[in-house]
């Protein structure tokens, strides 16, 4: 009868170490998605960008999310706060920024924030298309 609990006890240790939600660029991403998939569900990040975010990171990208180490997340988040180092600059979602001139990517609040600068830009100029935000 003690045989029958340990594969019990087993399963029940290796669903607490499941992660639901797990925490990637300050957004709250389901844990019962490939990481691929998942990676998505961040703001400014595609399909294409979330294969290579894995790829950098040296994740397998079919694992579900939830089932990864902390040690792996934190690969992935370091590799999505250094994605202007090694992304090309055809791929990045803001090429030629107003104020620098470079390429950037931008990931999560940092798309609206910079949106609602660049609208606030073309209604202080008086153009047409910030006068249709007014």
């Amino acid at each position: 009868m003690t045989s029958i609990f340990i594969p019990l006890i087993m399963a029940k240790k290796e669903e607490d170490e499941f992660k639901y939600i797990v925490r990637i660029a300050a957004t709250d991403v389901d844990g019962n998605k490939p990481v691929r998939y998942a990676l998505t569900q961040v703001k400014g990040v595609g399909n294409t960008m979330a294969k290579l975010i894995a790829q950098s990171a040296r994740v397998d990208e079919s694992v579900k999310i939830g089932n990864l180490s902390d040690e792996d997340i934190e690969k992935i988040n370091d590799a999505m706060a250094s994605i202007n180092e090694w992304a090309p600059g055809w791929m990045r979602n803001r090429q030629k920024d107003r104020e620098t001139g470079e390429d950037k990517h931008l990931v999560g609040a940092e798309i609206d924030l910079v949106r609602r600068e660049d609208i606030n830009l073309l209604r202080k100029i008086r153009s047409y298309r910030g006068i249709r935000h007014e």
